[in-house]
């Protein structure tokens, strides 16, 4: 009877192990019936499988599955069509799941995907990408003040017009060379904290005062942050500099 007991006992443990290695193995895909019924997934799945040798099962119920393909707004848009968006939502963290979700977003998923057809037709496309709105840079400052005070504050190093060069130093970016930039508002909105500016910048309730053995080499350049935020709009103004295309590296 003990030797029955223990026999059962390791044939229970075998099949935990069994099926802890298949789900190692397969993944299970729960999906309306009406998008099974479209054929897509007979005929992408497989060869994912092909491609992957990971074994794929379509499923209904959701807590069988590690995927869940949904036309609700939930995980991420993979298909569209017939009337309806799909996203794939990845229920469980597996190396197979990751793939199957790669897959559908990779080059490869996407092709097999629009190449399906029926009767001549392909009722599956990608998901329309939406588009990047573009916002505006803007500041409330006194444009006008602004560009008084950058003559006056920067002009001694920056080109900040170019009708009037100044005392400008040969070495460093015009204002509209910086206009010309991604980041320029960073960069202006930050300039006190950006070297070589700390050791002779001192902007109001802002930057802590020159420490008594380092003072300012130069005549300091001291300002509120409402002379920044004038700055500011002035340079927004600005005609960004042409820096041509970007260098290409063979």
């Amino acid at each position: 009877m003990r030797q029955i007991v223990v026999l059962l006992s390791l044939a229970l443990i075998l099949s935990i192990s069994a099926g802890k290695a298949r789900a190692a193995d397969d993944l299970r895909v729960a999906a309306p019936q009406a998008l099974q019924d479209s054929g897509l997934l007979q005929y992408v799945l497989p060869r994912f499988s092909l491609k992957t040798g990971v074994r794929v099962e379509v499923v209904e119920e959701q807590a069988q599955a590690d995927l869940v393909l949904t036309n609700q707004d939930a995980g991420t848009a993979v298909f569209q069509g017939p009337d309806a968006t799909w996203s794939l939502l990845v229920l469980a963290e597996s190396e197979a799941a990751s793939r199957l979700a790669d897959w559908f977003a990779g080059e490869i998923g996407k092709r097999t995907i629009t190449s399906f057809e029926v009767d001549g037709s392909a009722p599956f496309t990608l998901p329309k990408t939406k588009e990047a709105k573009v916002v505006a840079i803007s500041f409330e400052g006194d444009a006008v003040l602004g560009k008084t005070l950058s003559m006056k504050m920067c002009g001694r190093c920056h080109v900040v017009d170019p009708k009037d060069r100044m005392n400008d130093i040969g070495s460093t970016p015009s204002f509209s060379v910086l206009r010309a930039m991604r980041d320029w508002d960073r960069r202006f909105q930050t300039f006190f904290a950006l070297n070589p500016h700390p050791a002779f910048t001192q902007v109001e309730d802002v930057t802590p005062d020159f420490p008594i053995d380092r003072p300012s080499p130069i005549k300091p350049v001291e300002m509120t942050l409402d002379d920044l935020e004038a700055i500011l709009a002035y340079v927004s103004d600005l005609a960004p500099a042409d820096l041509g295309a970007p260098l290409q590296h063979q």
